[in-house]
């Protein structure tokens, strides 16, 4: 495994960054509850009148004066996109750093197979991104036990486990990408994730793009159905993970030819 362990240690400033910031973020977003809750029916009945816009970001189906529907809301907004940034980061760049970095003469020399390459490299992938939750997670449940109020656990946890789930989706897509490009891998994850992003928001706007739901991962981690129904979408979760899947296939198939420079 020494290719996972100098993975994990090359990328340990970015994780504790993207982590720290994601979950200092969340706590505030937390702590800020306490002091706008009592003006939140309010809120509620402004937002509701919006239309549109409102219907966009599920708005219209959660209560902003319960800390279930600010959660959804708010800290789902920083943990789906700082989530969606880090996934797509990590992995558009995992493979193709070899040839930009020229550092793929020295790895491939050694006696390991490229299997094994890709394999490891995905498993750092995968433990980066597990840790990043967990320790996002743990820095909620904590802000939500010092403000006095109870944990949501099943709802908390819901949330937080389709956000993990979109991750590993955009970081498998992503992966997959990191195979068959050489340079400006970053620029190509981040407009990945802000396109499947954007493409939520336009499958909530109006009825005729409904359909673009099964097509972004954001789809499967709307607030305002998670809260209602105690459930994610098995069916959405499905296609993403296939999606995760093909991306990884791609990587398998592409990197095990690649003519690397």
């Amino acid at each position: 495994m020494t290719i996972l362990k100098h993975e994990l240690r090359q990328g340990r400033t970015a994780f504790w960054i993207w982590t720290g910031v994601i979950g200092v973020m969340l706590s505030v977003c937390v702590f800020l509850y306490t002091e706008v809750r009592g003006e939140m029916d309010a809120v509620t009945d402004l937002f509701s009148s919006f239309g549109s816009f409102t219907a966009a970001f599920g708005m219209d189906r959660l209560n902003f004066g319960t800390l279930e529907g600010f959660y959804a809301i708010e800290c789902g907004s920083m943990l789906g996109l700082g989530g969606a940034f880090y996934a797509a980061i990590s992995a558009v760049s995992m493979l193709s750093k070899e040839e930009v970095n020229k550092t793929a003469d020295f790895l491939l020399t050694h006696p390991i197979s490229r299997r094994r390459i890709l394999l490891e490299k995905l498993l750092a992938i995968f433990v980066q991104i597990t840790l990043l939750n967990v320790i996002v997670f743990s820095a909620s449940v904590l802000s939500i036990l010092a403000i006095g109020e109870s944990v949501p656990w099943k709802e908390l946890f819901l949330l937080h486990l389709a956000y993990y789930l979109l991750q590993l989706e955009i970081a498998g897509i992503c992966y997959g990408i990191s195979s068959f490009i050489k340079r400006g891998s970053i620029g190509i994850g981040l407009g990945i994730a802000v396109l499947f992003y954007f493409t939520n928001l336009i499958s909530n706007l109006t009825a005729s793009a409904k359909f673009l739901k099964y097509f972004t991962p954001f789809s499967y981690c709307d607030g305002a159905d998670i809260i209602a129904d105690l459930k994610l979408d098995g069916g959405l979760i499905a296609i993403g993970a296939v999606a995760c899947l093909a991306g990884i296939a791609a990587a398998w198939l592409r990197y095990g030819r690649k003519d690397i420079t």
